[in-house]
């Protein structure tokens, strides 16, 4: 590894990094306009409370603004360099992290530290807190739910209330796996809940996939109209 590539991972220059991004996040929030008042699907959804939070992957940045600041939260936060960045910029943000990831495969949702993350993960929607978490397979389609938000649910018999964010001004990076959209400053913003899903802890294979399945068709829903309240 070069000298370079030292100096780019090291941890002063990733806190840095993820502080910046924070800063960076709440100069969109203050100057960004919601065009539609989400306070009582919030009030809704806070009566399932502690959830899961599942939200796509390049679209989730925003979110850790607009959560209510009453509603104690823990995000997972892969453990790939860029999840190091992530971790610092949501505790900078006031969000507590939980490090670890999976993918669709039940044995990849097991590996990157899934099993360690899942069992932190289940022990925070028993202390009374929820769990924010994008779903989407590592690395896999931009708008591709994983098996490890319904495994969570199923373990931890708590649901998954669906959530998106979208701004009329935004750069949207078509290239990226996950497709991410940086909002920008001064813009009009919406921030939409979706219903809650359940999973039963005794549901069979095939019905852990139909669940997966319910909560991608959700998160797609939730996340159109998202956009279309800001004009698409």
């Amino acid at each position: 590894m070069s000298i370079w590539k030292k100096i780019g991972r090291s941890k002063p220059v990733l806190t840095l990094i993820g502080k910046s991004i924070a800063a960076y996040l709440r100069l969109v929030h203050h100057t960004s306009k919601l065009v539609n008042d989400y306070d009582e699907d919030y009030r809704k959804a806070s009566e399932y409370f502690p959830a899961i939070i599942g939200l796509w992957h390049g679209q989730h940045f925003m979110v850790p603004l607009v959560r209510k600041k009453d509603h104690k939260a823990s995000a997972l936060v892969s453990r790939s360099g860029d999840g190091e960045v992530n971790a610092i910029a949501a505790q900078s943000l006031g969000v507590e992290v939980v490090r670890g990831s999976g993918g669709r495969a039940r044995s990849k949702t097991l590996q990157k530290g899934g099993v360690a993350a899942l069992k932190k993960l289940v022990s925070t929607l028993k202390d009374n807190r929820s769990v924010v978490m994008t779903v989407n397979v590592p690395k896999g389609g931009a708008r591709e739910c994983g098996l490890g938000v319904v495994t969570l649910a199923k373990m931890s018999g708590r649901p998954i209330i669906p959530a998106a964010y979208a701004s009329a001004r935004r750069k949207d990076i078509e290239k990226a796996w996950d497709k991410a959209s940086i909002n920008l400053p001064f813009s009009r913003a919406s921030f939409v809940i979706g219903e809650p899903i359940y999973v039963a802890a005794d549901c069979s294979d095939e019905e852990l996939e139909q669940k997966r399945q319910d909560v991608e068709a959700a998160l797609n829903a939730v996340t159109h109209k998202a956009y279309n309240n800001v004009g698409g």
